[in-house]
C-alpha cells in the first residue's frame, strides 16, 4: 500500500475510533437514555433510519474498498487538477464533525440554548456537503480502475450522502 493510502487508511482508523468512541461515550453518559436522541422524530420513522444506518455503512465500505485497494492512487486524477490527496481531505472533513454529533447532541439536550443547536446543525451541514463533495470526487475521477467497485462507490456515496445530508441534516434536525 502507497503513502497516499496509508494516510487515508489511518484517517478513517483514527476517525472511525473518534466517532465509535464519541457515540459509546455519549450513550452511556446519556442519563435519560438513548431514546432522548431521536427528540421529537417519530417512533414509526425510526426504524428507516436504523436500515439507511446499515445501507450507508455498506456504501461507506464500498467507496473505501474502491478508493483504498482497486483505485491507483499514483494515476488518480479529480477533475482534471486534484490528485488522490483530495480524498484524504474529504474524509477528515467526513469523520471530524461525525465525532461531534453526539457530544454536542447531549449536550444540547442538557441545556438546550441556541448555540448547541447551531453546532449540530453545522456539524450536520458538513457532514453532508462533505459526503457531496466524495459523490463529486469519485464521479470525477479519471483512473484505470473502472467497473464494478466503481460503479458501487458511487453509489455507496450517494446513498451515504442521502443518509447524512437528507436524513441527519435536514430531516432529523427538523423533527428533533
Amino acid at each position: 500500500m502507497d503513502r497516499r493510502k496509508t494516510i487515508l487508511l489511518i484517517i478513517n482508523i483514527i476517525g472511525g475510533i473518534l466517532v465509535i468512541g464519541s457515540y459509546i461515550y455519549g450513550l452511556n453518559a446519556q442519563s435519560a437514555g438513548a431514546a432522548v436522541l431521536w427528540g421529537g422524530v417519530p417512533q414509526n420513522i425510526q426504524p428507516i433510519y436504523a436500515v439507511s444506518m446499515i445501507i450507508s455503512a455498506i456504501g461507506y465500505f464500498a467507496f473505501l474498498y474502491y478508493l483504498l485497494i482497486r483505485l491507483d492512487s499514483a494515476e488518480a486524477v479529480i477533475a482534471g487538477k486534484f490528485n488522490y490527496t483530495l480524498f484524504c481531505w474529504i474524509f477528515i472533513a467526513i469523520l471530524l464533525p461525525s465525532a461531534f454529533w453526539m457530544p454536542l447532541t447531549n449536550l444540547y439536550v442538557a441545556n438546550p440554548v441556541t448555540i448547541y443547536w447551531i453546532l449540530i446543525r453545522m456539524v450536520l451541514f458538513m457532514v453532508g456537503f462533505a459526503s457531496l463533495a466524495l459523490v463529486w470526487a469519485l464521479i470525477k475521477t479519471v483512473a484505470n480502475a473502472e467497473g464494478i467497485p466503481r460503479r458501487a462507490a458511487i453509489a455507496g456515496s450517494i446513498y451515504f450522502t442521502f443518509h447524512t445530508l437528507i436524513l441527519d441534516a435536514i430531516i432529523w434536525a427538523q423533527l428533533f
